[in-house]
């Protein structure tokens, strides 16, 4: 099998190198981060998702629905490209339908690995997870690699399926691939479902009554959380890309810290430059009961394997996450 990395690039259809990654879900907040950090590292990127969105002039887009169409689109997309590497950001988070995240994270999986294997070149697979594919953990904690995979979510569950799906076929020759379990994600263009999201739109909300701070209302934060920087996040996709050692590993890519969402909270507050009032009551959205109160994981093993540590803090995160929707109106 031709070398991944930069002792080697695979050729390309017409002999010469080729550093094309196809980013799966490339329109999605994760997968446009992935793509940026990518094409910096000197990569072209193919971006492939359902629909069009806002990507750069420089990628190539191609629409594809893995879910809907089968591999057969995916195989010849690689056939025809030889991409040094396939990312998968594509997935469905937090859904209220525990079938389409089937769909989305265990069907699509399923896809993927099918165009892999019926296709006459193998690139890397670097297939994203989640952190909430561990079983909940007590606070204070790190969780590592080896930690319990029992997720109490619809959506952990989901994910653990796909991550499974990944590992199975590695450890039976079937694919070349990584698996980056990823903790949760900040920066510019985060989702606006998301906590942060949420509280980032009430901000931009005039106040009720002029002169008055702005309200911003939330389910009770009573979580603690690893947020890491998604252009850290994204580094560490360049690297599992590059990187033989990580073969067949799942590896945890976060901050390595846990941090208060009120924290969290409080830091967008200030960047927006906003005054504001939170107010917590049971009136906003919750997470899911068994969803963990406590998270923090253990980044050792993408530092000893990838070659990568969190550059970044979280006031630079929410930093940039503001002025995106602030620039985005």
């Amino acid at each position: 099998m031709a070398l991944v990395g930069t002792r080697g690039l695979p050729q390309g259809p017409g002999g010469g190198p080729s550093g094309r990654v196809v980013v799966l879900g490339a329109t999605g907040f994760v997968g446009l981060h992935a793509g940026a950090a990518l094409e910096a590292a000197g990569h072209e990127v193919l971006a492939v998702a359902r629909h069009a969105g806002k990507t750069p002039a420089s990628w190539r887009f191609f629409p594809m629905d893995l879910v809907k169409d089968g591999p057969a689109p995916l195989t010849g997309l690689i056939d025809a490209e030889h991409p040094v590497a396939v990312v998968n950001a594509a997935g469905v988070a937090w859904s209220s339908s525990p079938g389409v995240m089937r769909q989305g994270n265990q069907l699509l999986v399923d896809r993927l690995l099918a165009a892999l294997g019926a296709a006459s070149w193998q690139p890397r697979l670097v297939h994203l997870g989640s952190v909430h594919e561990y079983e909940p953990q007590a606070a204070g904690g790190c969780l590592a690699e080896d930690s319990p995979t029992v997720p109490t979510t619809d959506y952990g569950q989901s994910k653990l399926l796909g991550t499974r799906a990944v590992l199975r076929s590695t450890a039976e020759g079937r694919t070349d691939a990584v698996v980056l379990r990823l903790s949760n994600v900040i920066g510019a263009g985060t989702p606006p479902s998301s906590l942060l999201g949420r509280v980032a739109r009430q901000l931009l909300a005039p106040p009720a009554v002029p002169g008055e701070p702005v309200t911003v209302q939330l389910s009770p934060l009573r979580s603690s959380r690893d947020f890491v920087d998604a252009k850290d996040a994204s580094e560490a996709i360049v690297a599992a890309t590059r990187t033989s050692a990580a073969r067949g590993r799942v590896l945890n890519i976060g901050s390595g810290t846990s941090q208060h969402v009120r924290t969290m909270v409080d830091l967008l507050i200030a960047a927006s430059g906003r005054t504001a009032q939170v107010v917590e009551d049971s009136g906003g959205t919750v997470r899911p009961a068994a969803d963990a109160d406590w998270m923090c994981v253990d980044v050792s093993a993408a530092r000893e394997l990838l070659g990568w540590e969190p550059r970044r803090g979280v006031g630079e995160a929410v930093r940039d996450l503001w002025t995106a929707v602030e620039a985005a109106g």
